[in-house]
């Protein structure tokens, strides 16, 4: 998909919720089910959530940063995406055995049809309720509390990211501003700020008190001038008015990135070496 239009975002949406159906799976072997009925008390719903453990985890006592994905399904297994894998196992196990860098990764699935919901932290007057206060609070009341209690985590905001993309990146940028004290770090991937004009006066509100927060941020050239990346630039601009530098805040527009999963995929190992 080369672009985003007012038409065609629904249709996105409704396709992610639409498994492409590979016979094999491609999960790497240190990549686990947690669980396929996960509690989500803040909306009453279950959730299958992914782990993705360091490969040298069960050989000592180290603790590792967490990440926080969102659209569990894509992350690791071609099998149970929807539009292409990112890859995330693969690439971090590369850069376990070329630079010794290591993560926990919690990937959690999408709602399906209820993913535009669950990641609008704001109403919209089309695509309906915005239930995204109740998912993030769900992070960070239920699953963080979890997955530090179950495993041997970094707890600190330094060490914990939220990423996501395209709504999952409008997510993940609430979630980071809204708490900058447990997400010290995020990943928001062609962000869809589209969706609501209160997301840029949260940020205006938010952004100057988020003081040690880190935002890698970026949208593809081709996604679309109107729908995708005049609101980042807009967006970009209201993080440096509200302090962000270059050391805390990097943004880019790729020219040859679309809005599709082969695009963030490749992205991701820039955006988890910056941000770490």
């Amino acid at each position: 998909m080369s672009g985003i239009t007012a038409r065609n975002k629904k249709a996105f949406a409704q396709s992610l919720a639409t498994p492409h159906h590979f016979q094999e799976s491609t999960a790497a072997a240190n990549v686990k089910i947690l669980a396929t009925d996960f509690d989500i008390p803040q909306l009453q719903r279950k959730r299958r959530i992914w782990v993705y453990l360091p490969l040298d985890y069960e050989q000592g006592k180290k603790r590792y940063p967490v990440l926080y994905m969102q659209d569990g399904q894509n992350l690791f297994d071609a099998k149970t995406s929807f539009a292409g894998e990112w890859r995330v196992d693969e690439t971090l196990n590369n850069l376990a055995k070329t630079q010794n860098r290591s993560c926990i990764v919690i990937g959690i699935d999408n709602g399906g049809e209820k993913r535009m919901g669950e990641y609008a932290p704001w109403d919209h007057p089309r695509f309906g309720k915005g239930e995204g206060v109740a998912y993030t609070k769900f992070m960070v009341e239920t699953l963080k509390p979890y997955v530090d209690k179950n495993f041997r985590t970094l707890k600190g905001p330094e060490s914990t990211a939220v990423i996501g993309s395209s709504m999952g990146g409008l997510i993940a940028f609430y979630a980071a501003l809204e708490y900058p004290d447990v997400f010290g770090r995020t990943g928001v991937f062609s962000p869809s700020f589209w969706h609501s004009e209160a997301a840029f006066e949260f940020a205006k509100t938010k952004g100057p008190k988020a003081k040690k927060l880190k935002i890698y941020m970026f949208t593809g050239a081709l996604e679309g001038k109107a729908e995708m990346v005049a609101p980042m630039e807009r967006m970009a601009k209201v993080l440096k008015e509200a302090g962000f530098t270059k050391r805390r805040f990097y943004t880019a527009l790729p020219k040859d990135g679309n809005h599709s999963e082969a695009f963030w995929a490749r992205e991701f190992e820039g955006a988890y070496t910056w941000l770490f």
